[in-house]
């Protein structure tokens, strides 16, 4: 089936460019995590990870139950202590996310974040999630200085953007310049304080991320 040879295709300059960071960061699970380890994405990954890396999802595309995918939406969009709650709730271990700034691949998962907010707010337990919430003052969808504190400190935006702000991208543009929104990522210096980079594929378009084991946190 087609996601056993998944490649990005991306047209820079007139030329087509082919990546292989899916297949690399399957591997990756496969051969460096725990057999029975369990893996929280979004749901569009999860055949692809249950196929490629042999690994556990929490949710995938045959997923009915809304409630679980809102819990995975909610969790992204949370900011980390809240997020690191509801991970330890569904006992993951590892977090992967989908990031086109440094690649220009605009499939990613800060393009599809208004979603992941929109079902996480659709349920009583996401009753905090607000989308208003993560635009900007002047109502824009930004990731840049003007980006809300909701955008710039949920979980979602911090494993994206996790040491992207020392990074040149482009020629001419400052560190942290994100080739898919073309901005300037607004928050820049920050540490992860719950998880931990585990991988980050070869042109970032695959990050994976470990979570923490911290005694007293994510229990109710």
């Amino acid at each position: 089936k087609q996601w056993y040879q998944r490649r990005v295709a991306i047209t820079a300059g007139g030329n087509r460019i082919i990546f292989d960071d899916f297949r690399e960061a399957y591997n990756w699970l496969k051969f460096n995590t725990p057999e029975d380890a369990k893996i929280m994405s979004w749901w569009d990954y999860g055949y692809q990870l249950t196929a490629m890396a042999n690994r556990t999802i929490l949710v995938d595309n045959n997923t009915w139950n809304n409630t679980h995918i809102s819990r995975v939406g909610q969790a992204m969009a949370s900011p980390e202590e809240h997020s690191y709650t509801i991970m330890k709730e569904l006992d993951v271990d590892y977090v992967l996310v989908i990031f086109g700034g440094m690649s220009g691949y605009s499939s990613d998962d800060i393009n599809k974040f208004l979603w992941m907010i929109r079902i996480g707010g659709s349920t009583p337990e996401g009753a905090h999630i607000k989308e208003g919430d993560y635009y900007s003052s002047s109502g824009e969808y930004k990731v840049d200085k003007d980006a809300s504190d909701a955008m710039h400190n949920s979980l979602m935006y911090k494993m994206c953007y996790y040491r992207f702000g020392e990074v040149m991208t482009e020629q001419g543009k400052p560190t942290g310049w994100d080739r898919v929104r073309n901005q300037e990522i607004g928050n820049k210096d920050f540490e992860l304080d719950v998880l931990e980079e585990a991988f980050t594929s070869e042109h970032w378009i695959v990050r994976i991320y470990k979570v923490k084991d911290l005694d007293n946190r994510g229990n109710k």
